[in-house]
């Protein structure tokens, strides 16, 4: 499966640029002002599942966040966002794993991720990011996921996905995480059309 999984998405990003893709964001702001909000200071250590091509660590970096850690399961998505920060991207760390066989070497104060749990449509998959979010978290860490919502699309990229609402996904989650926070959002593709997100922040205890 994971081979399957690189497979596609490493195909996405070489054929696609990366504000082609229908998750593009130009400005992540509602994760930017949960992030501003979640942690106390620019030192404090962040990672962003998934986050390969995606413009938050541009404005991370920019806002002198200086210890963001980057993950995602393609390379080539990396590599467009090390092109694109230039200089910026050598105080970056960049991750090329799936998140589902990752583990964690350190632990960090937050955890972002838009759009990669809502494709682990199996158990066992969500059991194993579960594992890494666990490991990689301490008490007192914020988590930020924003996923489809229970009117969002069924499938995205030609992949299925599970629908969440805040509730559903702190029964997922379990009872080591809080729901502190949720809000939904409509994201307009750069096709025009609408998808309905689910951003949820919880604490880990």
């Amino acid at each position: 499966m994971e081979d399957l999984r690189k497979h596609h998405w490493t195909g996405v990003y070489d054929h696609k640029a990366e504000d082609e893709v229908s998750w593009f964001q130009a400005s992540p702001l509602r994760s930017l002002d949960w992030i501003r909000g979640s942690v106390a200071g620019t030192e404090a250590p962040i990672i962003d599942i998934g986050g390969g091509a995606s413009r938050l660590v541009d404005e991370l970096v920019a806002a002198g966040y200086g210890d963001v850690t980057v993950l995602d399961i393609a390379e080539s998505a990396l590599a467009k966002s090390r092109a694109r920060l230039g200089g910026g991207a050598g105080g970056v760390r960049w991750v090329a794993a799936d998140i589902t066989a990752w583990r964690p070497e350190r632990q960090y104060d937050l955890w972002h991720d838009r759009a990669v749990f809502h494709f682990l449509v199996d158990a066992a998959d969500r059991a194993a990011y579960l594992a890494a979010l666990d490991k990689g978290t301490k008490p007192g860490s914020r988590i930020i996921i924003a996923t489809f919502a229970p009117d969002g699309p069924e499938r995205c990229s030609g992949l299925p996905v599970q629908r969440y609402s805040p509730q559903t996904l702190a029964k997922v989650f379990g009872a080591g995480f809080d729901l502190l926070d949720a809000a939904g959002e409509e994201h307009l593709t750069p096709a025009g059309s609408v998808q309905r997100f689910q951003y949820s922040l919880f604490g880990r205890r």
